[in-house]
């Protein structure tokens, strides 16, 4: 099968788009090249944009923190995984919850360890909203973010901006 992949120029960076089928399989800020590298030796076809996908991310961007809820995702992984990218896409926009929360969420509560590595895994930020899921403790901080921590703050305060708090 055939990937279509497109790229849009965010306030974060460039934004690579890779879909099969109408549905995203990947998704990050870096080259076409590098994200279609994380999902394996597909043909990728380069398109100058992917209709409603391409439009529900920059409308995200424009300020519609809703705009990526109901875009089609499909990634592999195990059964806890996709409970934890699930519970990811259900948190709202501009709040966060920690990795102990989401492991309890998805079904595992002592899986803290697991629920990192769901959002380590994760192949299609930030439409699937790993930058959501933050450290506990009483500061709750950040944790990681595979694009760099900058990139995870701006997102947060994007969303929180885009819905007046923050």
């Amino acid at each position: 099968m055939t990937i279509e992949a497109t790229t849009l120029t965010t306030p974060v960076g460039e934004l690579s788009l890779l879909a099969r089928d109408d549905v995203l399989v990947a998704a990050g800020f870096g080259s076409i090249e590098e994200i279609a590298s994380r999902i394996g030796g597909e043909p990728v076809v380069r398109r100058p944009d992917l209709g409603r996908l391409s439009a529900g991310v920059a409308a995200y961007f424009a300020g519609d923190v809703t705009a990526l809820d109901d875009l089609p995702v499909e990634q592999p992984g195990g059964p806890f995984f996709h409970a934890a990218w699930k519970v990811m896409r259900e948190i709202p926009a501009g709040e966060t919850i920690t990795y102990a929360e989401l492991a309890a969420r998805a079904g595992s509560p002592r899986a803290v360890r697991a629920a990192g590595g769901a959002c380590a895994r994760n192949l299609i930020a930030p439409i699937v909203p790993c930058h959501r899921v933050v450290r506990s403790g009483d500061n709750a901080q950040l944790g990681g973010y595979y694009y760099g921590l900058p990139a995870k703050q701006w997102l947060l305060a994007h969303e929180r901006r885009a819905i007046g708090s923050g």
